[in-house]
């Protein structure tokens, strides 16, 4: 049996559907699904159970999840909202059942692979999986930060793979359940459908209008790794999962509109709460990943914006 926390959430769903591709159904989900939308993601998936995150995590405590072995887990249930403040709430949900997981697994020689976050580089122009690089400018930023200090002291005694990956700006499809924290692609997408135009921010942190720069990862880039780490012996260890590649708002902003053929852009002023907690770049040192032995190419945003959308203007992402 393999485990996937956050399941049916954008990456999680997309990832089991991915297993299932590799001929894996034997999947015990643990999520919430107190938003019912987020069900949906699983409509085509093939799951065996699932679990919502407390029960799950009290059963695993209790060990009574059932007598199947557990293969490997997946963690990438978090809250991922960058601007929530209720720190309680963010070490509950992101740290505590976090180091519950690790726990387990590495008592039991579990692999465990886990979604850690380039927000821990806050506004840095270094993206390097080393300490001195990493400051957190929010809560979200430190509930990813010091779980990963947690992985670090474990490292040199696990006996199963390790791994926690940093995802940069994550796009695709199965995102509307997160609302206003869904990728800058997703709203883009949607204003222009909506308003034919897409918004960006003015100029910012010594940015031009519309020049700050993100590194934009596709979802099936990121699953795919996941994978990759799963079929080969590769060192455990924290590292980043982003293209390499910064690209700015202003040239996703045109492929959208060179995509959907027609539209203009608009420069909106940053709003007042994101001022000095925006990361107006970021752009992954994909060293340590490239390796570990994992040599596949990643889409640019041209490529992965048409296979996410393909010639369907009325697509609802």
């Amino acid at each position: 049996m393999f485990v996937v926390t956050g399941g049916a959430g954008f990456i999680g769903s997309h990832l089991i559907e991915t297993l299932n591709e590799h001929g894996i159904s034997d999947i015990l989900v643990s999520d919430s699904l107190q938003d019912g939308r987020k069900c949906l993601n699983l409509a085509q998936c093939r799951i065996s159970d699932y679990m919502e995150r407390e029960d799950f995590e009290q059963r695993l405590l209790a060990g009574k999840l059932g007598p199947e072995r557990i293969e490997a887990i997946f963690h990438l249930g978090a809250c991922t909202d960058t601007t929530e403040w209720n720190g309680t709430y963010l070490m509950e949900v992101n740290y505590r059942s976090s180091r519950i997981l690790l726990d387990y697994a590495v008592q039991r020689s579990i692999p465990f692979y886990y979604a850690s976050s380039a927000s821990i580089y806050g506004n840095g122009k270094i993206f390097k999986e080393s300490l001195e690089y990493e400051k957190p400018i929010n809560a979200y930023g430190y509930s990813k930060y010091l779980f990963d200090q947690v992985v670090r002291a474990h490292l040199p005694l696990a006996r199963a793979p390790l791994v926690g990956l940093r995802y940069f700006n994550v796009y695709g499809t199965r995102e509307s359940h997160k609302g206003a924290m869904a990728s800058v692609f997703h709203h883009f997408y949607h204003q222009l459908k909506t308003l034919g135009c897409v918004q960006l921010f003015g100029g910012s942190d010594g940015y031009a209008d519309g020049e700050q720069r993100r590194d934009f990862i596709w979802v099936k880039d990121i699953v795919n790794t996941h994978l990759w780490f799963l079929k080969h012996e590769a060192p455990s260890g924290i590292y980043n999962l982003g293209t390499g590649n910064s690209r700015s708002f202003n040239e996703l902003a045109d492929a959208l509109i060179d995509w959907y053929g027609s539209g203009k852009v608009d420069y909106v002023p940053m709003p007042e709460h994101l001022r000095g907690r925006y990361q107006s770049y970021t752009q992954a040192d994909t060293t340590l990943l490239r390796q570990a032995g994992y040599h596949q190419p990643f889409a640019d945003i041209e490529s992965g914006l048409k296979a996410t959308l393909g010639n369907d203007s009325e697509l609802i992402l």
